[in-house]
């Protein structure tokens, strides 16, 4: 049933930028500003050909179809769901008719715009919840697990030239490229960044953590941990709110002492190491709620995180950050304490970046962001692993950590209870029932 995995994560992601539309839309019609009018005609260009080349025809080819044949009951569900299928293309192209008019300053063009937006971003809504509680439901009920195989192996056949692979990477940069244009606090409002991935292979053991613990007073916070990072790897730890995630990055940085156990980098011993020794030594970390310094200027934020490294080697680190930020050279002057939640997150990124790190340590970072950012940092932090950089990432967004992650730990009340690659930690029934609300 690898199918209804992918049709709920589509559906996820297109209920994510209706949540975006809706924003931006509201904040146009309080300012009566036009601009965002143009990023909003973008969006409504990206959902019509991702609903129409990428989601529908998997779902009327395979799903749809064999569903037709197994269950009469499921019918009259489906042409309903078809036939809007062909209203929602004359609806998004009507609606994105108005928006360009908006956008190009019809003033008279806004009524029609806003309530048109409304009613298309209620009826998608609408269309999605039917097909997640009825059709979907059914499918599960009805289906053989020979029917299962051939739905499945259509939607997961990487070659598909209209849904696989390509097709997919296509999308993909598109939406991070929406992302990225639209305004604050949806998006980041900056240019898209240039990152060519390497792609390396997991190698030698970077981080060994072996039966850690640690204590605030008589509390203990961290119960014989085991955990393990290789060279490349993107590791995610996941657990609920009070779990031990953030007490194992602040003992991992020297920041709380541990109590038992050991911490390895590289093969040398760290537990008792000092805070700075381990930020030389290649352990940098994000923290959570990015703690930037406000006062002071975007550049000397990310000067501040390269205070390690040879003062001739600065010039170059800085050029690489606004390159993979172009957000954070465009307002370089400007104080931190200026920038939106996303840009913030993003200089905090940079920050740790600049120590050159051999371990990059990420707390929650899509604590407090609007959907679609989360969906752009975690964007990011993929590509980062893809250029070699190793990673231990905290996160309470487990669907969207594990997604992305090589190796995936589950820690309940200080303990790692589950282990295993990241992808098969998002099949297993407990998480799912922990974590990912299924």
């Amino acid at each position: 049933m690898q199918a209804l995995n992918i049709i709920s994560a589509e559906h996820r992601g297109m209920w994510r930028l209706t949540t975006a539309l809706e924003s931006i839309a509201r904040d146009m019609h309080q300012s009566g500003a036009d601009a965002p009018a143009e990023v909003i005609a973008m969006m409504l260009d990206y959902l019509g050909s991702y609903i129409g080349q990428m989601h529908h025809p998997k779902e009327d080819a395979y799903l749809f179809r064999i569903l037709r044949e197994r269950s009469p009951q499921a019918v009259a569900d489906i042409d309903m769901l078809q036939s809007e299928h062909f209203a929602e293309a004359q609806q998004l192209a009507s609606l994105h008719s108005t928006a360009l008019a908006v956008a190009r300053g019809e003033r008279a063009a806004r009524p029609a715009f806003f309530e048109s937006l409304d009613s298309f971003i209620d009826h998608t809504r609408k269309h999605i919840r039917h097909e997640e509680t009825t059709v979907m439901p059914l499918a599960r009920e009805v289906l053989t697990e020979e029917d299962w195989r051939e739905i499945d192996a259509a939607f997961l056949n990487n070659d598909d030239p209209l849904f696989g692979a390509n097709a997919k990477a296509e999308f993909a940069e598109l939406r991070a490229n929406l992302v990225r244009l639209a305004p604050d606090p949806v998006g980041l409002g900056g240019a898209p960044a240039a990152i060519t991935p390497q792609a390396p292979a997991a190698g030698a053991k970077v981080l060994e953590i072996k039966g850690l613990t640690s204590h605030y007073g008589r509390i203990q916070a961290l119960r014989g941990v085991d955990i393990e990072v290789r060279e490349g790897q993107l590791v995610a730890l996941v657990g609920a709110n009070g779990a031990g995630k953030t007490t194992l990055l602040r003992t991992l940085s020297g920041v709380q002492p541990a109590t038992g156990g050991s911490i390895s980098l590289h093969g040398r011993d760290i537990t008792q190491q000092s805070p700075d020794k381990r930020v030389r030594g290649g352990i940098c970390q994000v923290p959570e709620g990015r703690q930037v310094f406000g006062p002071m200027s975007i550049e000397d934020n990310l000067r501040l995180g390269g205070y390690t490294r040879p003062r001739g080697d600065i010039e170059g680190d800085l050029a690489r950050m606004y390159e993979l930020f172009p957000i954070l050279k465009e307002k370089r002057h400007l104080p931190a304490g200026t920038l939106s939640g996303g840009q913030q997150q993003m200089l905090a990124m940079a920050r740790a970046l600049m120590g050159r790190p051999r371990l990059l340590l990420l707390d929650e970072p899509s604590m407090g962001l609007a959907p679609l950012l989360v969906e752009e940092i975690f964007r990011i932090v993929k590509n980062l692993k893809t250029q070699g950089i190793t990673i231990l990432l905290v996160e309470q967004n487990a669907h969207a950590a594990l997604a992305i992650a090589d190796v995936g730990y589950v820690i309940e009340t200080g303990s790692i209870i589950l282990s295993g690659p990241g992808p098969e930690l998002l099949e297993n029934e407990q998480v799912k029932a922990a974590y990912l609300g299924m």
